[in-house]
């Protein structure tokens, strides 16, 4: 605060010690603009604004201009100077779109940019670049493509800067037809900056092959190799897994001179470790001469996900050892590898480091701990965590709400999603998921459609099929097999996948309607996406069926090749313990079947309901012991 006085006083001693000449509004405008650029907290800026509003500057579009640019941080101060603005011009809405278009509300730039084409002004290709960003930010495909057709229209397509942010857009909308397309209408005008983006497009739309095909040509041609170049190829070479190019792109890396480069040594040991050399990148960092803390994430974050969680810890220590101190992302990977492989010792052995250390609970470390504690069983403790943090984003609250899920507690999993929105957050598409799977084991089907209609008319969110599966999902674990059906064939064909076809399917297992489990079953098989557990499905529905299903499906899997493969197959699964469910007098091992008909009398003591009713098929002499057997194999 003493800084910003002293900021105010050098423009109040020019005011107080002015040649008339230089005492007018330009020269103290550009004052102005020379000392907000010296400001770096919001309490300078608006101290410098009220200044301008004490001299009747609040109405000069160059001032007001340099203080919107000063505030674009703060998006909601930004806009409270935007629309109280009489008359704004072009470089203010820019201004305003590249805000939101970097800000946690990229959304709110499209009604900026309908306001900026409503006042007639000419656009320019920033406007277009940031309104871009925002769509890529958003997913917004619509107006994406509405904006490439104004872009066409205007002539801005000319701008390379404008080509490369809707390539970007497409890449990441996963749209990589559109992006080649434009990408190839132009090839002389493709500038190293321009591949670049493209090689990112193709590793967006899960094509590394291509990305790499790309660089290849653009060396060959003697474009050059940038760090974006190298960092995209190691990342393609990491996905195909090919060792062998990754160590001549190290090669590459060392002739140009980028062996100082710590971001290229970042994605070097992301190479190995997906290559399956974990060793090589852990001796590239171990010759890495000086190493920050994002160096150290990385080679810890690459023990985590291959499952190396004691050298991470160790890593962990000698870190601390070398005075580097961890942040929130160094411990969020090793807390989401416990998470997965369920290491509840480390686990709680990191959360007492977390303690030790006094971290602080942002956003980032405290997603992480409720993530490891709600799959580790703990959810109390998840939820302490969750009440605890200082910040918590989108992230958090998904987190909090997917484990009231996991753990039964739809009715609080819902309740949570309407207090996020009380405070003022946006849930996403994973937000949503994780509500109407909590619902869908509820059995809340009011809930669920209440929360899909939410997510499409008020947050304009396009559901996916993963959506559209726990609400089939949900009609199916009530019976509603006739709606579950009608809203398959109600979708749009992309999204009409198995997926939704084989919840339905399992829905015909547990309520038994073998008519329209067949007909779901010869669905899958025309759509040529068949699946062992389809049979396994049918096979409990329709007693008998399991070992002709199991035939046809390996005899499709070979063209009909493997027909007398089968006849012997058909030998072997008389002793497999797995297949207890069928009628062909296949069971368990003792053991195994002991241990499934306590777990059986331990759920029914504990009050679930029986799905007894899925065994009408069976004589009453058998249907204990394969009530028994039906539960692992489901």
């Amino acid at each position: 605060m003493r800084h910003a006085l002293r900021l105010t006083s050098k423009v109040e001693g020019r005011l107080k010690h002015h040649n008339p000449k230089r005492n007018s509004i330009v020269s103290l405008s550009c004052d102005l603009a020379s000392l907000l650029q010296s400001c770096n907290r919001a309490s300078q800026i608006a101290q410098v604004h009220g200044f301008m509003v004490t001299n009747g500057l609040q109405h000069d579009p160059f001032s007001v201009s340099k203080l919107l640019a000063s505030s674009i941080q703060d998006t909601q101060y930004a806009a409270s100077i935007f629309e109280n603005f009489r008359d704004p011009n072009l470089f203010m809405f820019n201004t305003m779109l590249r805000a939101y278009s970097i800000s946690g509300t990229p959304w709110k730039a499209f009604g900026v940019f309908n306001n900026l084409r409503a006042r007639s002004f000419l656009l320019d290709q920033f406007s277009f670049i940031t309104t871009l960003k925002a769509c890529a930010r958003e997913l917004a495909e619509e107006n994406g493509q509405a904006i490439h057709g104004l872009v066409l229209r205007s002539g801005h397509l000319l701008f390379v800067e404008v080509k490369n942010a809707l390539l970007h857009y497409y890449g990441v909308c996963g749209e990589i037809g559109h992006a080649h397309k434009l990408f190839d209408e132009m090839p002389e005008e493709n500038d190293l900056v321009t591949c670049n983006t493209m090689m990112a497009a193709y590793m967006q739309a899960s094509q590394p092959d291509m990305a790499l095909k790309l660089f290849r040509e653009g060396v060959r041609c003697g474009q050059g190799v940038s760090e974006t170049s190298l960092l995209s190829v190691l990342s393609a070479l990491g996905e195909l897994e090919d060792s062998r190019g990754g160590e001549s792109i190290h090669g590459l890396w060392i002739k140009v001179g980028f062996h100082s480069n710590k971001n290229v040594v970042t994605a070097l040991i992301d190479m190995y470790a997906k290559t399956g050399s974990i060793e090589s990148g852990r001796r590239l960092f171990d010759e890495t001469m000086s190493r920050d803390v994002v160096l150290w994430n990385c080679m810890i974050d690459k023990y985590a996900k291959a499952g190396l969680l004691d050298e991470g810890i160790a890593l962990l220590k000698l870190m601390k050892s070398e005075r580097v101190n961890p942040n929130s992302s160094t411990l969020a990977s090793l807390l989401s590898a416990c998470a997965s492989t369920g290491s509840i010792k480390l686990g709680r052995y990191l959360s007492s480091f977390v303690e030790l250390e006094a971290m602080k609970l942002d956003a980032v470390l405290g997603t992480a701990l409720i993530d490891m504690f709600a799959k580790s069983g703990f959810l109390d403790k998840a939820v302490d965590i969750f009440q605890r943090m200082q910040s918590k984003d989108v992230k958090s609250w998904t987190a909090m709400i997917l484990g009231y899920g996991v753990h039964g507690q739809s009715s609080n999993a819902v309740a949570l999603m309407y207090r996020m929105e009380d405070e003022g957050y946006r849930p996403n598409e994973v937000t949503f998921l994780a509500v109407l799977s909590a619902c869908s084991h509820g059995g809340m089907v009011k809930e669920a459609m209440e929360c899909f209609r939410r997510m499409v008319e008020r947050y304009g969110l396009l559901p996916k099929v993963e959506h559209y599966g726990c609400i089939i999902d949900l009609l199916g674990r009530l019976g509603l097999l006739k709606e579950a059906q009608g809203l398959i064939e109600r979708l749009p064909p992309i999204k009409r996948d198995a997926t939704a076809w084989r919840a339905l399917l399992a829905a015909c297992r547990v309520y038994g309607d073998t008519e329209l489990g067949e007909r779901v079953n010869r669905v899958l098989v025309e759509m040529d996406d068949q699946h062992p557990t389809d049979s396994m499905l049918l096979s409990v529905i329709k007693p008998g069926t399991c070992y002709m299903y199991m035939l046809k499906y390996l005899e499709h899997l070979n063209n009909g090749s493997m027909y007398l493969e089968c006849r012997n197959f058909e030998l072997d699964m008389l002793h497999l313990p797995w297949l207890g469910v069928c009628d062909c007098s296949f069971c368990w091992q003792s053991k195994e079947l002991a241990f499934a008909g306590a777990l059986h009398r331990e759920i029914a003591n504990l009050g679930y309901k029986s799905v007894a009713h899925c065994l009408h098929q069976k004589p009453n002499n058998q249907k204990t012991n394969v009530a028994h057997t039906t539960g692992p194999c489901q």
